[in-house]
């Protein structure tokens, strides 16, 4: 795993970041509780302004819900929200907001179901 910046991360409780991942954390990142960020991942919470004609450097936080599973591969984009619950596919590239307790996967992310949880029987 490569941290850009410790200083400007916040990790929850119970939380696991896996092998390879990369933490581009010019801008705050916030990662929740029991969150899942898989190997090979890459959060990137910077980018520069192409419209500008110096290019000027963005620093955009991303905030990363409770629950959510960042699978392999994936692409966060700088100031995008994955909601409480939300599932990010295998090297899907998630350059807008993910709601909460929805699964998205390819590029760019798309919406393919609703997350349900199985409730266990006794």
């Amino acid at each position: 795993m490569k941290i850009t910046f410790p200083w400007l991360l916040e990790i929850g409780d119970d939380t696991a970041i896996g092998e390879r991942a990369r933490i581009y954390n010019l801008g705050k990142i916030t990662i929740g509780a029991r969150v899942t960020v898989s190997q090979g991942s890459h959060l990137c919470a910077g980018s520069h302004d192409y419209r500008s004609p110096t290019m000027d450097l963005q620093k955009l936080p991303i905030t990363i819900a409770d629950d959510a599973w960042i699978c392999a591969d994936a692409f966060i984009g700088p100031a995008v929200n994955i909601g409480n619950g939300a599932i990010v596919g295998a090297r899907a590239v998630a350059m807008k907001n993910v709601p909460a307790w929805t699964i998205v996967v390819g590029n760019p992310a798309t919406h393919i179901k609703k997350r349900s949880l199985r409730v266990e029987s006794e």
